[in-house]
């Protein structure tokens, strides 16, 4: 009986993370047994990996870290990845600029002002031989984060390495080359969205034939999260547009396990450190339950889920950029607790620029001081048996595959794309989000709480647009031109353009002509030529979308 005059308890407030799923104060054995049990646990290195794909995973070996960096000329991306390499980074992810990913030469009119802008600039395999000058492709990895024109870019990484005499059979490597995800999250796509599929095929069957130990393809979930998914959806699309991939290289007689141990993902990092560990548990025994089920894959390395994981850079702010730092290094805690092969971590200053030497310095020190003084190599999957984590790990799994249920009953993720009905949900869901962080109901610490109002932001140091280096990089194209064989270069183009109508595979067309120094550009026009270039569907249906749409248009009128 309650006291005279006493207060009622306070409720309790819902949680509810940002796939949907309510978290409960309290776990125990019964919410494990409840949510599905232990079925899908196992254990590390043997299916279904929920645990690691490996059985000692970080002891044996800690995660690859591959800061992104690129900008400006190669040469200027040379010195950069030197730099890293000396601090101790054992991968390097190559950023190009926005012309080289859409397929734009630098001497483009379109080009200007966006040469070595946002990345390196790379026209033809020349500034492939100077961006990798001195770097040991057999201990360093590199990974390459292109799209719309990664067929031309893995061309290139493949000639100069030939060139340089390593090993084509043995070399690694990884290229983006998600075009997919391109169409939902980012719109560096060149082609519609049939051939664009195709190509992606056309890599991944080049590379089993002639570069088996290269990765063709990281289906990248980073960017669907990047642009308003949520973390389930950014897997079980990720996993939808795989599939999509796998099923293509199949129907060409290519068998699954000639290719699958060679596919990887790129996935996001930010948010709920339990929300995000048990997305990428659960995404392992997922991915491997559809690698042997759906493809029959016998190969226990065809069922891996191999990944890259982002610390996110939607999780940074502007605002009080120091706790990125911190915010950082709870990204790379996540990765490693959530067995990550890879690591790329967002640099504190990357909300607003192109990371410093500083700023890449720290995040680098960040991945090194888990591994060498926090103790995440020391022991496998050390969340694994905890009740919240397995009850979240089966429950995050069971959301992803009502998705893929869901996105295949209604027509499969290309028809889905091709409509824009995926483009237009995640758009809708960031405009939510960013609704929601305006109004304080999704706390953003910096941003809508424990604002330094009355104090004055600390002064940011921008990267400066080098228009000296543009211009160079223009007349190193020029001088390239000059100096190439151009019959060769007509040649090539043409046996480009010729195998691009009749369908054949155009990766052997497309190393040819890089070889002789065909520019992104120039092959890039030949397959416009051919497929034409993609048009985006824009689709008004969601309430959300719709009311932002009229609301831009009464501040127009």
């Amino acid at each position: 009986m309650k006291a005279p005059g006493s207060k009622p308890a306070a409720a309790l407030r819902r949680v509810v993370n940002e796939s949907g799923v309510e978290i409960r104060p309290l776990y125990t054995p019964a919410d494990v047994a409840a949510s599905g049990g232990l079925a899908m646990l196992g254990q590390p290195g043997e299916f279904p990996f929920t645990r690691g794909i490996h059985p000692q995973m970080y002891r044996k070996q800690p995660f690859t870290m591959r800061q992104y960096t690129g900008f400006g000329s190669p040469a200027d991306t040379n010195r950069r990845f030197k730099f890293l390499i000396d601090n101790g980074q054992t991968g390097l992810n190559v950023a190009f600029d926005l012309s080289t990913q859409c397929g734009i030469d630098s001497d483009d009119p379109r080009a200007a002002g966006e040469v070595g802008r946002v990345g390196m600039a790379v026209d033809t395999l020349r500034d492939f031989e100077i961006a990798f000058d001195g770097i040991d492709l057999d201990r360093i990895t590199v990974s390459l984060t292109v799209n719309g024109s990664a067929a031309i870019l893995i061309a290139m990484y493949l000639a100069m390495a030939e060139k340089r005499g390593f090993d084509l059979r043995t070399l690694r490597g990884t290229a983006q080359n998600d075009i997919l995800k391109e169409f939902v999250g980012r719109g560096t796509w060149i082609y519609p969205v049939r051939p664009s599929i195709a190509l992606v095929g056309d890599t991944i069957e080049y590379c089993a034939a002639h570069a088996p130990k290269y990765s063709p393809v990281s289906v990248c979930g980073y960017h669907i999260r990047e642009s308003g998914a949520t973390p389930t959806q950014e897997m079980a699309w990720g996993f939808c547009i795989a599939r999509a991939y796998a099923a293509e290289v199949v129907r060409r007689g290519v068998p699954i396990d000639e290719f699958a141990d060679r596919l990887s993902y790129n996935f996001n990092i930010y948010g709920n450190l339990f929300e995000q560990v048990a997305k990428f548990r659960a995404g392992r025994g997922l991915w491997a339950r559809i690698v042997r089920d759906e493809f029959g894959a016998t190969k226990p390395s065809s069922m891996w889920l191999r990944m890259i994981a982002g610390g996110g850079g939607s999780g940074l702010t502007a605002e009080q950029p120091e706790l990125n730092i911190v915010r950082g290094a709870y990204y790379a805690l996540v990765g490693a607790l959530a067995g990550a092969q890879t690591m790329a971590l967002c640099c504190y200053d990357e909300a607003y620029t192109i990371p410093s030497e500083y700023a890449q310095r720290i995040s680098l020190r960040t991945m090194q001081l888990l591994v060498e003084e926090i103790g995440l190599a020391d022991t496998v999957d050390p969340l694994g048996g905890s009740y919240y984590i397995e009850t979240l790990t089966n429950q995050m799994r069971a959301e992803m595959q009502r998705i893929i249920a869901e996105t295949d009953a209604a027509g499969g993720i290309v028809a889905l794309i091709e409509q824009g009905v995926i483009q237009a949900r995640v758009s809708a869901q960031a405009y939510r989000m960013r609704r929601a962080i305006e109004s304080g109901e999704f706390a953003k610490v910096g941003v809508n709480r424990y604002r330094n109002d009355g104090e004055r932001e600390p002064e940011v140091e921008m990267h400066p647009y080098d228009t000296a280096a543009a211009a160079a990089q223009v007349a190193a194209l020029q001088r390239v031109r000059a100096e190439r064989d151009g019959d060769a270069v007509a040649r090539a183009l043409a046996r480009v353009e010729a195998d691009a109508r009749a369908a054949r595979n155009l990766m052997p067309a497309v190393v040819d002509a890089v070889k002789v120094y065909a520019s992104v550009g120039e092959i890039t026009q030949r397959l416009v030529d051919v497929f034409g270039r993609y048009a985006e569907p824009v689709r008004f249906d969601d309430p959300d979308i719709g009311q932002m749409a009229r609301a831009r248009a009464e501040t127009v009128l």
